[in-house]
């Protein structure tokens, strides 16, 4: 199954690039595609806990979906998972 979730803090290639690879570490998480133009993160899955596990992993990145609390602590998650996509190869 497909699904698409609108992340906050989504600015950059970098912050694509880290969720991408988190994301793809996942157990049954495939075909996954980031647009920082809209928020959006979109990917295939198995069964819905493992959708519920992408929703928590960008939430722990820093990157709540919309219809989360969008905290100063986000807000500095992704900052750094930004960082570190954009230092990594």
């Amino acid at each position: 199954m497909k699904a698409t979730i609108i992340v906050q803090n989504l600015k950059c290639g970098g912050c694509a690039k880290t969720i991408t690879n988190r994301l793809t570490e996942l157990d049954n998480i495939t075909e996954v595609n980031v647009e920082p133009e809209t928020s959006m993160v979109s990917f295939t899955y198995e069964n819905i806990s493992d959708a519920i596990s992408v929703k928590d992993k960008l939430k722990d990145l820093g990157y709540p979906s919309i219809d989360n609390k969008n905290g100063i602590v986000a807000k500095a998650k992704s900052f750094v998972s930004c960082a570190t996509g954009k230092m990594s190869k």
